[in-house]
């Protein structure tokens, strides 16, 4: 997308503990939904966000793997069969590649890997169909693969520049969730240069990212996954239910369920549940594409809700969790400035796109600061 005008006499605009606010002709200060710069008060905000960001993520548990301690973009050469991937698009065949990367000491390292495709939706209605990339542990000892096995792939699903963006706006999803919690998935943006071994296809450079294993996310909290066919309310612990429940409406997606699954899906429903002993499950969401945040060209809103678009937002969290909604809404206004920076510092947003989230979720808050909205879009609404 291309970029926009800056609105008409607006002369600067910075953070504040309440909002985003510009100077305008007259000098008075307006509060606005986006940002463009900051003013002087820039680095003490960013010392902040550092500060709720970290406090968040090392909240009772185990560091994340090497290949997630980072959020700097990670370039990346990934060398494989891209024709008979795409055109065949197995999800049982792994085929041979090759994924390279170069270390700080400017040393390149070069990993065999085994490519195949994934997913359900997209790999069925894209034209670059998501991947899942099988490391060799006996290769990544002491690389920043540590650890690593199997890693989903989130690529383009096409050469629009709207998919670019929509991309990095559903890794932006992932990140205001780690922000929140850690219990969610851990996200790492790459830059991939695409080579096709079979020489069919001209080399592209893409944004795409790897989603952190849910057994290293189970492993660093010391639960595994629970094998359910499907779920109770109360067999899932309120607190993060709700929280997830909250950012499922603040991101606008209905695509969820944290008890059931799909038809011919294992449970549940673009979540994961992990569980040690006896003690409640706890739900950790993934799968955005389909939310308003997210806003993918192929997004529909599901008919069952009577939504008009994507973008209009429907809170389906569970009326017996409604004495946590305090808490979640809370956990909103805490990270409120961390959530609007991670935005504002989001590498490869067009500007048009960086404004629409900053009104989209300027509309989050404006609801969850009314006491009477939050009877009547989340209290209200609950199921």
């Amino acid at each position: 997308m291309a970029p926009t005008d800056e609105p008409t006499g607006a002369k600067r605009y910075w953070l504040s503990p309440t909002g985003w606010y510009s100077s305008g002709r007259s000098g008075n200060s307006i509060r606005i939904g986006y940002e463009i710069m900051f003013s002087r008060s820039r680095a003490f905000w960013l010392v902040v966000f550092a500060l709720l960001s970290g406090s968040t993520v090392a909240r009772g548990s185990g560091a994340p793997d090497p290949l997630f301690q980072d959020n700097g973009v990670l370039d990346v050469t990934l060398t494989g069969p891209l024709t008979t991937l795409i055109r065949e698009r197995s999800a049982d065949e792994n085929l041979p590649g090759v994924f390279e990367y170069r270390q700080g000491d400017g040393a390149v390292v070069r990993l065999d890997i085994k490519i195949r495709t994934r997913g359900h939706f997209r790999r069925d209605n894209c034209k670059f169909p998501p991947l899942q990339l099988n490391f060799r542990k006996s290769q990544t000892d002491e690389t920043l693969f540590d650890k690593q096995d199997k890693l989903k792939l989130v690529v383009h699903c096409d050469r629009s520049g709207r998919y670019q963006q929509s991309l990095l706006r559903e890794y932006l999803a992932y990140r205001v969730l780690n922000t929140l919690t850690d219990w969610s998935f851990r996200v790492r943006l790459l830059r991939v240069t695409y080579v096709d071994s079979e020489e069919h296809r001209p080399d592209q450079t893409r944004f795409a990212f790897l989603i952190e294993h849910k057994n290293r996310l189970g492993k660093r909290h010391g639960m595994k996954e629970a094998k359910v066919e499907e779920a109770t309310v109360d067999s899932i612990q309120p607190g993060p239910l709700n929280l997830t429940s909250l950012f499922q409406f603040f991101i606008a997606n209905t695509d969820f369920s944290p008890i059931r699954s799909a038809p011919d899906r294992d449970c549940c429903h673009n979540y994961v549940l992990f569980e040690k002993d006896s003690e409640q499950m706890i739900p950790v969401p993934y799968d955005f594409d389909l939310s308003g945040f997210v806003n993918a060209q192929y997004a529909k809103p599901d008919v069952r809700f009577g939504l008009h678009n994507v973008r209009q937002r429907l809170y389906r969290g569970r009326c017996a969790n409604n004495d946590y909604v305090a808490d979640s809404l809370q956990q909103f206004r805490n990270n409120r400035e961390a959530i609007f920076e991670l935005v504002n510092q989001q590498v490869g947003l067009s500007s048009a796109v960086r404004k629409s989230i900053f009104r989209s979720m300027e509309s989050f808050y404006k609801v969850i600061d009314e006491p009477r909205e939050v009877e009547r879009q989340l209290l209200g609404k609950c199921i």
